[in-house]
């Protein structure tokens, strides 16, 4: 039995989670999917990257032997909280993520929030890349998403120390062989993997593999 923390990305609650989560449980393990402060439910509190961090921290509670689980934003709340909470961590998954080093910001990949960045259309008409898979959910997607809060956006990540947990990328929206090639050449994206265990995984689809292919995506987690 794993103690699965999953972290959604921007504009998503815990809600974006749920058919991954639910076969998860069936398998025996214990998965609590997090809504970070300003979105969703919890949309109109204040939020920054490190109450984000925070909001990881506390949904561990006083559990140990935990997989943290980051998809695209939430890898760098995963990547401080993972910091935080030490060794009681035993495994760190990046889904169309990375473990970014000390100093990133989510503004240095999608630019500097001036407000609350909205979401985008989801729909494959408009980016069939990042978009892939996304057909039947669109319309859920658009009801249920909400702004991002922009001072996470903004906010730089501080770590304590540069060491990290076994570390494994389930990448989606690229192939397995380009992310190498990435980390090799230092992509600031994987610039904070500084160990040799870890593993790089392909699940082809869009850059929302929770709902493109959920069923495949709680098979691969619960493989690892």
């Amino acid at each position: 039995m794993t103690n699965f923390i999953l972290v959604p990305g921007m504009w998503l609650g815990a809600w974006a989670w749920d058919a991954v989560a639910e076969p998860l449980r069936a398998a025996g393990h214990d998965v609590t999917a997090v809504t970070l402060g300003g979105l969703a439910e919890r949309a109109g509190e204040p939020a920054t990257l490190d109450s984000h961090i925070d909001d990881i921290v506390t949904a561990a509670a006083d559990r140990r032997a935990l997989t943290l689980v980051g998809h695209s934003y939430g890898g760098l709340p995963v990547r401080g909280a993972a910091d935080r909470l030490g060794d009681r961590v035993t495994r760190v998954v990046y889904v169309d993520s990375g473990p970014v080093p000390d100093g990133t910001a989510q503004a240095d990949f999608s630019g500097p929030a001036e407000s609350d960045v909205p979401p985008p259309s989801y729909d494959p008409a408009d980016d069939p890349h990042q978009f892939a898979g996304l057909e039947a959910h669109v319309a859920q997607l658009r009801a249920r998403s909400t702004p991002h809060p922009k001072d996470s956006v903004n906010g730089r990540l501080r770590l304590l120390k540069p060491e990290q947990p076994p570390t494994d990328l389930i990448v989606s929206t690229f192939a397995k062989a380009d992310a190498e090639q990435m980390i090799a050449a230092g992509h600031p994206f994987f610039a904070g993997l500084d160990r040799r265990d870890y593993r790089v995984h392909e699940l082809p689809t869009g850059h929302w593999p929770m709902f493109s292919r959920p069923a495949d995506l709680a098979a691969l987690l619960a493989a690892l």
